[in-house]
């Protein structure tokens, strides 16, 4: 059946959780945009941390923050929705709260400010995710997840901008950004709580679904560790290739990752929508073989040298952001296809899991890569993201014969696409 590729913002919007959890998104992620890019600037220069002390609490936070999946997995089995995303950014408050706190020179005060923030970064998907899915289904859910990426994309590159114009003030203006990030990640939770999205119990939709399996994912979720390298490629890889080794302007880094925002943003719900006709998992497939490709790009551009090499490196990382913007259009959106309602929140605990320590280990990956040659940064990063793909599609076919309900079902939805871009839901 042909698919429909148009759609109304007011549709979309209510899609999504409504006007004020719109406003909740986008107020949480400008306030993240205001501090992530420079909380490393913030130990360094407001608390007189050494550059690796500082680089090494912020990764220990992050790295901690994963301890708090399965909690948040079972909370969104229980039900919960948008007092799980509340809670999310209240936590984030109580993070920027310690960091104001923190006296020069205290590491453990630092570290436990990024400790707070990273489960708050970690746990927020998450809970996002299942709101969504509560409140939309099937490949409406999948445009609401891509609209929300999009939406929350454009908040942290704006975020990003003020603070990058608020550095000539100083240490007097970092500690402004942060508390102004505290009070934007209060204002969110204040709005997404106000929302009072709840799912049925696990119990009552388990009665309902029991004859029903769970689909095994552990493949999709190896698979997934690897993909979720592409989002580093901007912000780490090229820019680590472009000045140290092609010794090219920084003036090449920023615009790519500048493009890189800017595509997401206006791309993410377009392609999404354009790759509804197709199964979820064969899409998620097919955004592995396009960062393959842009890999091998990579190293082909990296041979032309100084002259063409910056040039060539910053048309790849187009074809490379075509690949993240599919990949995340499908893969959290075939979680959440795939995984029953009772083990909704667990699935998707599972899958921040893998995406959280993916994030995690891929700026060690890839700074301990590069020095060895293109070969062995590009080359690896290509061989292991084809591989994955690979198993995504073997997965598929065993899941088909395991599970033929699930998969059958996420085969048909991904045939036809209803006509609910045309007509704008009632708020919730």
């Amino acid at each position: 059946m042909a698919t429909t590729t148009r759609i109304q913002p007011r549709a979309l919007l209510y899609a999504s959780g409504g006007p004020r959890y719109a406003v909740a998104l986008a107020v949480d992620a400008l306030g993240t945009g205001l501090l992530r890019p420079f909380l490393l600037l913030y130990g360094v220069t407001v608390l007189r941390l050494s550059t690796p002390v500082t680089g090494t609490a912020m990764t220990a936070g992050v790295v901690a923050g994963l301890v708090c999946m399965p909690v948040v997995g079972r909370w969104l089995d229980q039900g919960a929705r948008s007092t799980v995303v509340a809670a999310s950014m209240l936590v984030r408050v109580l993070g920027v709260a310690l960091l104001l706190a923190t006296p020069t020179g205290n590491v453990w005060l630092f570290a436990t400010a990024a400790l707070f923030l990273g489960i708050g970064n970690q746990a927020w998907p998450a809970a996002h995710a299942a709101l969504v899915a509560t409140v939309a289904h099937g490949r409406e859910r999948d445009a609401a997840l891509a609209g929300g990426r999009a939406l929350r994309n454009a908040a942290l590159g704006a975020g990003a901008l003020v603070a990058t114009a608020c550095l000539a003030g100083g240490t007097t203006a970092l500690r402004t950004l942060a508390g102004v990030t505290g009070l934007a990640y209060l204002a969110a939770a204040a709005l997404a709580w106000s929302v009072h999205v709840h799912a049925r119990p696990a119990a009552a939709a388990a009665e309902d679904r029991d004859d029903e399996p769970t689909p095994r994912m552990r493949a999709l979720l190896a698979a997934n560790v690897i993909y979720v390298f592409c989002l580093n490629v901007p912000e780490v890889a090229l820019p680590l290739v472009l000045v140290t080794q092609m010794h090219a302007s920084p003036v090449w880094s920023a615009a790519i990752f500048v493009a890189n925002t800017v595509l997401v943003v206006t791309l993410q719900v377009p392609v999404t929508l354009l790759t509804s006709r197709f199964p979820r998992r064969s899409v998620l497939a097919f955004a592995g073989l396009v960062l393959t490709a842009s890999y091998l790009g990579f190293l082909a551009a990296t041979s032309l040298g100084h002259g063409w090499g910056a040039p060539a490196i910053a048309a790849v990382s187009v074809v490379c952001t075509l690949g993240e913007i599919i990949y995340a259009g499908s893969a959290t959106a075939l979680v959440t296809a795939l995984a029953p309602a009772p083990a909704l929140g667990g699935a998707l605990a599972r899958f921040q899991l893998s995406t959280g320590f993916g994030l995690a280990v891929s700026p060690a990956v890839i700074t301990t890569l590069a020095p060895q040659g293109p070969a062995a940064l590009w080359g690896s990063l290509a061989a292991v993201t084809l591989l994955s793909a690979s198993a995504v599609v073997a997965e598929n076919g065993s899941s088909m014969m395991r599970h033929g309900t699930a998969a059958a079902a996420e085969k048909e939805q991904g045939t036809r696409f209803s006509g609910w871009c045309r007509r704008a839901r009632p708020g919730s």
